[in-house]
């Protein structure tokens, strides 16, 4: 067939403007557009380069005939009139794809029926064998098309789609189609990037596709060569010499690219079974060479260090929500992977593809282009970026009416006091939080009896916790000062009162004991060591950080690598967040809150650590405990100091159970592990039994850094426990 004939390609829908550049590139002729599909002419060798060399099209279509209809008398009549034997034998065995509808015909699967009817009946009437039906792998599969009156009769020369190249043997979860991932890069430039030997990085690269498609697009690979099927093998106007001869030139070509050398290509993902799947598929491909996988969290993203590259594509397609994780711990992940973007890519392009646009908002770099896509049913969006300071989105800080007042208050003399009080803590602890980068930390706890409030610094921004005012001390009184605290604080930081967090603390019980503002659902983070984390000042009893324990979230860290770190009574997982920042194998972090436990998978999120090794379990620790068959090489056991949640069994007093809770968590320690045990109840007397057990280090000093350190009895104690 040297002559020119009329076919339709398909394509995901957004890609027929590229499906038709690459039509024209490979010989074809474009004539006409539709959603989704592309027709054109070319002469047989065309056809078959399009086959085995298109990275977009979903199918080539032989159109065979077309004619208006809207019945299935219309439809089997119109179908009848075909030469079938032109195309193909009795003997074959044939499936029928059938798209559309009308009133007559209401799915598809009638329609698919009354054309294979035609088919069949075409043959019995001319006295030949009835062809069979092979859904699966069928000799010649047929493809009808209805659409407003028009039906469109093909033969499928493809076969099954296109996008399936053969190197897949299995998928990781929500696989990106393969012309689907091409489409990507080519949007993001990765063939001029890959020409000026720029490198390919994914982060998140499950099962490895775009790597794959990378990698053939910038050797210039066939993406069909590793397909064993085809739907012109059992067509009679089938060229198997012509058809060879194509394949053949593909051959040498790719045997010639796997001599050469490439533009570095490499992928991460948190998940090490994923990890081993697209090591597979990248072996199926025969490119393992070339493409290189390793497991990494998010967090540890960063440029290869073995070689120079200054300039490459970093591409990947996270979660969305709608598939995979909970919006709101992804909106964390997204902002971690703009900044490290903008930390270590600086002067690459950046292409990040997701189904939801909220996230890629607030991933705080501008994207240059936009390009509206479908990845499957989903509407989702491919945003380019040119990765620099230039596209970096300043945040607007909350618009906060600074009192011009502030300053110039006039304190009472009681206000004066504890103003002055602050300049002095301030002041002595200024060395000390500038050489450790101190960004939230308590400057005032109580330190003058009458002013009985703990103050807290959080970046910019501060909290007031109004301690329980002795019943000798009028309600008036404790009104007073509080007052007078505020004034001075909002004078001392130049804050507008109004934008001061204060939890004031009254006579009542439980959670009542503080009078709990209007919830804002202001979320601020703030930086502890090599961690960002959530912190939120007006919403909850707590802020989500506490202070006092920093020293030893800051040792964890340190002492995390390689290890197995389990964190009971977790709160809001920062210590978990400071182990994995730290190198842990895997962590385990569990509490009875669910809040917290949804605040915990931020906070591992926003830090670029995954659910897949930082695991978070909800349930009552004690019963945890006494349930765990596992090993951990360093735990922190934390709880509180007396709990009677109703999803408890039982009430939870630390001085009466601090025993039976080490003992069972030394249960779950490795023989050369290590537990940190804290509490924060100030009369808190440790079992000597303990220590005719265990090797118990007193560490409660050194874990009080300079902002806890003052007289009278410690905010915590704290003890590391070794067998």
């Amino acid at each position: 067939m040297s002559q020119k004939r009329s076919f339709i390609a398909t394509c995901p829908k957004g890609l027929e403007q590229l499906l038709a550049s690459e039509i024209a590139s490979l010989g074809g002729e474009p004539l006409r557009e539709t959603v989704g599909a592309m027709m054109f002419n070319a002469d047989l060798a065309t056809v078959y380069r399009l086959c085995l060399w298109s990275r977009l099209a979903n199918r080539v279509l032989l159109i065979l005939s077309e004619f208006r209809g809207e019945s299935a008398e219309d439809l089997y009549q119109g179908l009848s009139a075909i030469d079938w034997q032109a195309h193909m034998l009795a003997t074959n065995s044939i499936s029928v794809d059938f798209n559309g509808q009308t009133d007559e015909i209401r799915n598809s699967h009638f329609g698919a029926l009354k054309s294979k009817d035609a088919v069949v009946d075409y043959f019995l009437a001319r006295g030949e064998a009835r062809p069979s039906v092979d859904k699966s792998a069928p000799d010649i599969r047929i493809n009808i098309r209805l659409n407003r009156g028009q039906i469109t009769a093909c033969l499928d020369l493809s076969g099954e789609s296109l996008h399936r190249r053969g190197y897949r043997s299995s998928g990781a979860m929500a696989p990106l189609k393969e012309n689907l991932a091409a489409a990507l890069l080519l949007r993001a430039d990765w063939p001029g990037i890959a020409s000026r030997a720029g490198a390919l990085i994914d982060p998140m690269c499950g099962s490895g596709t775009l790597l794959i498609e990378g990698a053939m697009m910038a050797m210039n690979i066939a993406p069909g060569l590793l397909r064993q099927r085809w739907g012109f093998r059992g067509w009679l106007e089938h060229d198997q010499s012509l058809w060879e001869s194509i394949v053949d030139q593909a051959e040498a070509q790719r045997s010639l690219a796997l001599t050469r050398e490439w533009p570095e290509i490499r992928g991460y993902d948190a998940n090490g079974k994923i990890v081993a799947q697209a090591q597979e598929n990248i072996e199926n491909a025969g490119l393992e060479r070339f493409i290189k996988v390793s497991r990494r969290e998010l967090a540890q993203l960063a440029k290869p260090t073995h070689r120079e590259l200054d300039h490459g594509l970093l591409i990947t397609n996270p979660p969305y929500g709608e598939r995979l994780g909970e919006q709101a711990e992804l909106l964390h992940l997204y902002r971690h992977l703009g900044q490290s973007m903008l930390a270590h890519f600086s002067g690459w392009q950046g292409a990040v593809f997701t189904g939801n646009a909220d996230l890629g908002k607030r991933m705080g770099i501008r994207s240059y282009k936009q390009y509206q896509l479908l990845n499957g049913t989903i509407a989702a969006k491919l945003l380019l970026f040119n990765i620099g300071p230039d596209a970096q989105v300043r945040e607007r800080r909350p618009d906060v009416q600074q009192e011009s007042a502030a300053e110039s208050l006039q304190l009472t003399s009681g206000g004066q006091m504890f103003a002055n009080r602050l300049r002095k803590n301030l002041k002595r602890l200024s060395k000390w939080r500038s050489k450790n980068g101190i960004e939230c930390f308590r400057v005032y706890d109580a330190d003058m009896p009458e002013y009985a409030v703990a103050v807290d610094c959080y970046g910019s921004a501060v909290h007031i916790a109004e301690y329980m005012a002795p019943i000798s001390v009028p309600e008036e009184d404790a009104e007073r000062r509080l007052r007078e605290v505020i004034e001075a604080v909002s004078q001392v930081f130049n804050l507008s009162a109004n934008n001061i967090a204060v939890k004031e603390r009254r006579r009542q019980r439980g959670k009542d004991q503080y009078q709990r503002q209007a919830p804002r659902n202001t979320v601020m983070e703030l930086q502890e060591g090599q961690a960002k984390v959530l912190v939120n000042l007006y919403d909850y009893l707590d802020t989500g950080l506490f202070l006092d324990h920093r020293p030893v979230r800051l040792d964890i860290a340190a002492r995390a690598k390689n290890k197995r770190f389990l964190n009971l009574f977790s709160y809001t997982a920062v210590a978990s967040v400071q182990a994995g920042i730290g190198g842990a194998k895997v962590t385990t972090s569990v509490d009875m809150s669910h809040t917290y436990l949804q605040w915990a998978r931020r906070n591992l999120s926003l830090n670029g650590l995954s659910e897949s090794r930082h695991r978070t379990e909800h349930g009552d620790c004690r019963r945890w405990l006494k349930e765990c068959k596992d090993q951990y090489d360093l735990i922190l056991l934390d709880p509180p100091t007396f709990s009677n949640s109703k999803r408890m069994d039982d009430v939870l007093d630390i001085q009466r159970d601090h025993g039976e809770l080490i003992n069972d968590a030394m249960a779950c320690l490795a023989p050369d592990g290590l537990l940190i045990f804290s509490t924060n109840k100030r009369d808190f007397i440790l079992d000597q039994e303990l220590t005719s057990k265990y090797k118990m280090e007193d560490r409660t000093r050194w874990s009080l850094d300079e902002d806890f350190s003052r007289g009278g009895k410690p905010i915590h104690y704290c003890w590391y426990i070794t067998r």
